[in-house]
């Protein structure tokens, strides 16, 4: 039986317009070249998975002092520009649409995977207490030193160019990204910003830089072509605040105020339903008026809830479209779902990666 519920319906997100409400979240593989250029098995990867209303791309970073992982893309080199070309022009001849996210880890990398050895950039230099994947595994983050103003300035510019390399790259639009304790999410937060300066202290202030990419991303994109990522409860990176509340409420306003396309909020990490959190998260949506794109855990009949009750327009999906490159039509046929395979989520080839069976075999064909 068709399910013909609100989440296959299209939408009008901004300038754009999503053919459903099943969006694919943005997905760390670590499957790019050191450079930082995407594998042109990525073309497959991301062209499979089309039918989705919206991708987003893993996290790509906007500069070599913005990476902080084993084989993660970039976007600011002519090189990204046409290796991404190829992937855009995949999706685009699957009727799909592609936003790419826009990436700096902060304080969340390690000296050897930074140019020259350099130490991790952050708001002020207080390591993180978790580890991220270099070529030796997974080891401890280096210790960051405090951007100094400079350093704020080098990294407005870095997002405006990669901004402008996204357009060349022919995305749809970009996502800050401004969650899981990276670098953006450093700088709002307390418990990893005690500057004195504009940037620390107060909300305001705090969100500063946040504000100020917002303005240079908007320079070169339509704001409303542009998103941004917030994760409230801090479940990632080691990252903490003393007001969380406030200060998200803070964010959601600030961001409503901008009048971008979209806002994508993590709201949770895997499937628990934690009763407070779900408090929290359900709290803070009054503040925030635009388009509302929720993550963390979702099934269909969650997803589905969501969107009927108002609380979200549509709603990302991660693990379930890793194996599912066809998730739309499964769910919309009440279709059996593929197993996702943990082992080959990060790192490796063809295998969990492109290998994934479809339900209609001319489509995993094409």
């Amino acid at each position: 039986m068709i399910d013909r519920s609100e989440i296959f319906n299209p939408v009008e997100m901004g300038e754009v317009t999503l053919s459903n409400r099943i969006l694919m979240a943005p997905l760390t593989r670590n499957r790019s070249h050191s450079d930082g250029t995407p594998k042109q098995l990525a073309r497959t990867y991301y062209h499979q998975r089309s039918s989705a209303g919206l991708i987003f791309t893993e996290a790509t970073q906007i500069s070599a002092m913005a990476k902080g992982y084993l084989d993660t893309p970039g976007i600011y080199t002519e090189k990204h520009i046409e290796e991404w070309r190829g992937i855009t022009d995949a999706v685009h001849s699957g009727g799909g649409l592609i936003f790419c996210q826009l990436w700096h880890v902060g304080r969340i990398s390690h000296s050897s995977l930074l140019p020259d050895g350099r130490a991790p950039l952050a708001p002020s230099a207080i390591q993180a207490d978790t580890k991220t994947f270099t070529a030796n595994g997974f080891e401890e983050c280096s210790k960051p030193i405090a951007m100094t103003k400079e350093d704020i300035n080098q990294t407005l510019r870095d997002y405006k160019i990669a901004a402008e390399c996204a357009r060349k790259a022919g995305f749809d639009g970009v996502e800050i990204h401004s969650a899981n304790g990276y670098l953006l999410d450093q700088f709002l937060q307390d418990g990893t910003n005690n500057r004195d300066d504009e940037y620390g202290g107060s909300i305001e202030n705090r969100l500063r830089l946040l504000n100020e990419v917002i303005d240079v991303v908007s320079s070169v994109w339509p704001k409303t072509r542009i998103g941004v990522r917030l994760s409230p409860l801090g479940q990632a990176g080691d990252i903490s605040d003393s007001h969380a509340e406030a200060t998200f409420a803070a964010a959601y306003k600030a961001i409503s105020e901008a009048h971008l396309a979209y806002m994508h909020v993590v709201e949770q990490f895997g499937g628990d339903d934690q009763s407070g959190e779900r408090a929290l998260i359900k709290r803070l949506r009054k503040h925030f008026t635009g388009f509302y794109i929720a993550n963390g855990g979702y099934d269909k009949d969650s997803a589905c809830k969501v969107i009927e009750s108002g609380h979200a327009d549509a709603v990302t999906f991660g693990r379930l479209f890793i194996s599912n490159p066809d998730l739309p039509e499964r769910f919309r046929l009440n279709a059996k779902l593929n197993t996702p395979n943990e082992k080959t989520f990060y790192g490796g080839g063809v295998e969990g990666y492109t290998d994934y069976p479809f339900l209609n075999k001319e489509r995993e064909a094409a």
